[in-house]
Protein backbone atom coordinates (compact mmCIF):
# COMPACT_ATOMS: atom_id res chain seq x y z
CA UNK A 1 0.00 0.00 0.00
CA UNK A 2 1.12 3.34 -0.75
CA UNK A 3 0.89 7.07 0.45
CA UNK A 4 -1.66 7.84 -1.54
CA UNK A 5 -3.73 4.74 -0.87
CA UNK A 6 -3.70 5.07 2.84
CA UNK A 7 -4.39 8.93 2.44
CA UNK A 8 -7.24 8.28 0.19
CA UNK A 9 -9.00 5.69 2.85
CA UNK A 10 -8.49 7.32 5.66
CA UNK A 11 -10.06 10.91 4.15
CA UNK A 12 -12.77 8.93 2.90
CA UNK A 13 -13.19 7.03 6.41
CA UNK A 14 -13.36 10.70 7.83
CA UNK A 15 -15.77 12.04 4.75
CA UNK A 16 -17.87 9.30 6.27
CA UNK A 17 -18.17 10.11 9.98
CA UNK A 18 -18.50 14.30 9.13
CA UNK A 19 -21.52 13.58 6.77
CA UNK A 20 -22.91 11.22 9.48
CA UNK A 21 -22.28 13.81 12.23
CA UNK A 22 -24.02 16.19 9.76
CA UNK A 23 -27.35 14.06 9.33
CA UNK A 24 -27.37 13.55 13.07
CA UNK A 25 -27.12 17.30 14.01
CA UNK A 26 -29.31 18.52 10.76
CA UNK A 27 -26.06 20.35 9.65
CA UNK A 28 -26.49 19.91 5.56
CA UNK A 29 -23.09 21.61 5.08
CA UNK A 30 -21.40 19.18 7.15
CA UNK A 31 -23.08 16.67 5.18
CA UNK A 32 -21.89 17.94 2.14
CA UNK A 33 -18.59 18.48 3.15
CA UNK A 34 -18.51 14.88 4.08
CA UNK A 35 -19.39 13.59 1.08
CA UNK A 36 -16.62 15.79 -0.41
CA UNK A 37 -13.92 14.02 1.03
CA UNK A 38 -15.33 11.16 0.74
CA UNK A 39 -15.08 11.89 -3.18
CA UNK A 40 -11.55 13.28 -2.81
CA UNK A 41 -10.48 10.25 -1.17
CA UNK A 42 -11.65 7.81 -3.60
CA UNK A 43 -9.79 10.01 -6.79
CA UNK A 44 -6.52 9.84 -4.11
CA UNK A 45 -6.92 5.91 -3.41
CA UNK A 46 -7.68 5.53 -7.31
CA UNK A 47 -4.83 7.50 -8.39
CA UNK A 48 -2.82 5.14 -5.23
CA UNK A 49 -4.14 1.82 -7.17
CA UNK A 50 -3.06 2.98 -10.39
CA UNK A 51 0.41 3.95 -9.15
CA UNK A 52 1.05 0.63 -7.21
CA UNK A 53 -0.28 -1.28 -10.55
CA UNK A 54 2.20 0.72 -12.80
CA UNK A 55 5.39 0.56 -10.56
CA UNK A 56 4.11 -3.56 -10.19
CA UNK A 57 3.83 -3.70 -14.07
CA UNK A 58 7.67 -2.17 -13.85
CA UNK A 59 9.09 -4.86 -11.89
CA UNK A 60 7.90 -7.49 -13.59
CA UNK A 61 10.20 -9.21 -16.17
CA UNK A 62 9.28 -9.03 -19.83
CA UNK A 63 7.40 -11.64 -21.25
CA UNK A 64 9.62 -11.75 -24.39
Amino acid sequence: MNKDQAKGRMKEAIGKVQEKAGKVTGNYGQQAKGLGKQLGGKVQKTVGDIRNDAEKAEKRPDDE
